[in-house]
C-alpha cells in the first residue's frame, strides 16, 4: 500500500489513522490484524482536504464516521465530484436545487438559531489574534465589527425562512452518481441553521471560482449567474416540495439572496484571513477571493442597507 498526501510518510499510515481504521473496523465487525494490507487510493478531493478510497480486507460495512485530529474516515460513495462547468449545466443544477431544499428541510436536533453572525464575530476576534497591526489595518479588521453588526440588522427579518444550511456549497462538495442521477452532498463542517437565502447567495457566488485552474485564488466575476440563471434555480428550488411558487415568493427569495452575497463575502474573507495563518495547503488565500477583495468596503455598507448590492453588480476593483 502506498499513501501520497502533505504530512505523510509514501507507505506508512499515520498511527492515529491505524486506530481510527481499526476502531471503525471493530464497530462493524470485521477484524483487520495487518494494517498493510489495506488498499488507500488517494482520489481528488478539494482545496481544503485530502481525500482517498479504503478498501478493506473483509466485508464492507454500513456507513459510518471515524474521526482524528487531522481528519476523517468517510463511506465511499461511488459517485463524482462535480467541476465548475457542471454548475452551469441546466440539469445538474436542478438536481442540486432541489437537493438544497431537500437538506434545508432536515429535522436537526437544536434550536433553530442563526449562527451566521456569531461565527463571523467569533473568527474576526481570531483573525485580529493573528495579525499584525498591518494586517489588521490593511484588512479594516477593528471595523469590521460594525460591518456585521450592520448586515445582521439589515438582513435580519422575521419572514425569512431557517433551515439547516450546508454553508459551503461549492462543486467539490457535491457529487453525482451517474447512473441514478442522485445528488449527494459532503462536508458538512461547516453546516448549521441559517436564513436559506445565505445558503443560495454563497452557492451562486461559488459558480465564479474554479479550484482546479492555474489560479485557483481568482475568482473570474463574469461567470456569475445572470438574473435568468438565478431565477431557475430559485423557482426549482421552490417547487422542489411539490407546490408551485407563487410570483411574490420566488421575487422576494431572489431579492434576499441577492442582498446575502455580501454576507458570504465577509464570511470566507475571514475564514480566508485565518487559513493564511493556520493551513498549509499551497493556496493563496490571502489574495483576492480569501482576502482583501471579500472584506467589504464602506461604500458596499451603504448599497447593502438599502437592499441593492449583488455580487453580479459590485465592481470587483471595490472590493
Amino acid at each position: 500500500m502506498v499513501m501520497k498526501t502533505n504530512g505523510f510518510v509514501d507507505g506508512i499510515l499515520p498511527d492515529e489513522l491505524k486506530k481510527v481504521l481499526r476502531l471503525v473496523g471493530s464497530e462493524w465487525g470485521d477484524v483487520v490484524d495487518d494494517m498493510e494490507s489495506l488498499q488507500v487510493i488517494p482520489l481528488k478531493g478539494a482545496m481544503t482536504n485530502e481525500v482517498f478510497q479504503i478498501n478493506w480486507p473483509t466485508k464492507c460495512g454500513p456507513r459510518l464516521l471515524g474521526r482524528f485530529a487531522d481528519g476523517r474516515v468517510e463511506e465511499f460513495i461511488h459517485a463524482r465530484t462535480l467541476s465548475a462547468a457542471d454548475l452551469r449545466d441546466h440539469e445538474i443544477s436542478a438536481l442540486v436545487a432541489a437537493k438544497m431544499r431537500e437538506f434545508h428541510n432536515l429535522e436537526m436536533p437544536g434550536p433553530r438559531t442563526v449562527l451566521l453572525w456569531n461565527r463571523m464575530r467569533d473568527w474576526l476576534v481570531e483573525a485580529k489574534s493573528m495579525c499584525s497591526a498591518k494586517c489588521v489595518k490593511e484588512f479594516r479588521l477593528d471595523s469590521l465589527e460594525d460591518e456585521i453588526s450592520m448586515l445582521e440588522k439589515e438582513l435580519s427579518h422575521d419572514y425569512l425562512d431557517i433551515g439547516f444550511c450546508h454553508n459551503d456549497l461549492q462543486y467539490g462538495n457535491i457529487m453525482l452518481d451517474e447512473e441514478t442521477r442522485s445528488i449527494t452532498l459532503i462536508d458538512y463542517e461547516y453546516a448549521s441553521f441559517n436564513p436559506v437565502a445565505y445558503d443560495l447567495a454563497n452557492h451562486f457566488c461559488e459558480m465564479v471560482a474554479n479550484y482546479h485552474s492555474e489560479t485557483p485564488h481568482i475568482l473570474d466575476y463574469n461567470k456569475y449567474p445572470g438574473l435568468e440563471e438565478r431565477r431557475r434555480f430559485v423557482d426549482t428550488y421552490l417547487s422542489s416540495a411539490g407546490k408551485q411558487p407563487s410570483e411574490d415568493e420566488a421575487v422576494l427569495l431572489l431579492h434576499e439572496v441577492e442582498r446575502y452575497t455580501l454576507a458570504s463575502h465577509l464570511f470566507w474573507g475571514l475564514w480566508g484571513i485565518i487559513s493564511g495563518y493556520v493551513n498549509k495547503i499551497d493556496f493563496d488565500y490571502m489574495d483576492v477571493r480569501y482576502g482583501i477583495r471579500v472584506i467589504p468596503r464602506s461604500n458596499l455598507r451603504r448599497n447593502a442597507a438599502l437592499g441593492c448590492l449583488s455580487r453580479a453588480q459590485a465592481d470587483p476593483q471595490l472590493l
